[in-house]
């Protein structure tokens, strides 16, 4: 059947096409994406298995990964692990995220204010990872870097990820999440060590993020680093989602480990703030 003159023909709808890529790149992302996901290094044979090729496939992205510094491998124990470049990459994505932004806006009145070393912290695949850092002229000389990742029961930074990203823990209950899990295994391993100034069990465990769930911050005094205190407050998106801990650090000589002390409100009142810029209503 023909179509009259001047009728209109129906437009059938082609698919959007495709953009060309290089495909061995997203091939090999994938050896990326199993390590960043992985608790710790992993064994060639693990890793390519995970990221569904052969040892021989997965070698060969690997050997130029290690030449862009992207991965790195353990000449002791073989193990392949996320490199330096990958570090950088991290951190400068998680720099740029909005409430990262508007936090280091709020940095300069709050170091005014209280005279202590500020940090910002945002989880991270290992845990809680600092993004930013600004030392106080008065500031103690610590052993901390950008991208250090912060342990969750012996530091400010990792008792508020800790309290306020997971549920809350029943003495005997088995952990679940990977946040959970991570917080078994440095209590095994303070266990191990025989710490007597961290929670020794996961019932001391709970009863410290309860507290810190209660004070509405985290603290830290000689845990994380000898004559060294810090106090860490959450940041909640609109979802009230965990998006960020501030930290403020210093001296015992210098620093105020008071709840309501001249560290801890002000950092208290910045964090709120940036949690209402965020979104985030207070119920």
């Amino acid at each position: 059947m023909k179509a009259s003159p001047g009728a209109t023909s129906p437009v059938r709808s082609s698919p959007a096409p495709q953009r060309a890529g290089i495909q061995s790149v997203e091939v090999g992302f994938a050896l990326l994406e199993v390590l960043s996901t992985s608790p710790g290094p992993l064994m060639l044979r693990d890793l390519a298995a995970a990221a569904g090729m052969s040892a021989a496939k997965a070698h060969r992205y690997l050997v130029s990964f290690q030449r862009l510094d992207l991965v790195t491998q353990d000449s002791g124990t073989t193990r392949y692990n996320l490199g330096p470049a990958s570090l950088k990459l991290g951190l400068a994505a998680l720099s740029r995220l909005d409430s990262v932004k508007l936090a280091r806006q709020l940095m300069p009145t709050l170091m005014a204010q209280t005279g202590q070393t500020l940090a910002l912290a945002v989880w991270g695949n290992q845990g809680p990872t600092l993004v930013h850092w600004e030392e106080s002229p008065q500031a103690v000389t610590v052993n901390l870097r950008l991208g250090d990742v912060m342990p969750l029961l012996s530091s400010a930074t990792g008792l508020c990820f800790a309290a306020f990203s997971l549920p809350r823990l029943a003495a005997g209950a088995r952990p679940q999440s990977r946040l959970a899990l991570l917080v078994k295994d440095e209590l095994v391993r303070n266990q191990k060590l025989a710490r007597k100034d961290v929670p020794a069990s996961m019932a001391e465990v709970a009863a410290l993020l309860e507290e810190v769930r209660l004070r509405g911050m985290a603290r830290a005094v000689n845990t994380l680093l000898p004559g060294v205190a810090g106090l860490c407050a959450p940041v909640f998106d609109a979802d009230g989602h965990l998006v960020l801990g501030m930290v403020a650090l210093g001296s015992l000589a210098t620093f105020d480990t008071a709840w309501d002390g001249a560290v801890a409100r002000p950092l208290a009142a910045a964090a709120r703030q940036l949690s209402r810029d965020l979104g985030f209503k207070q119920e």
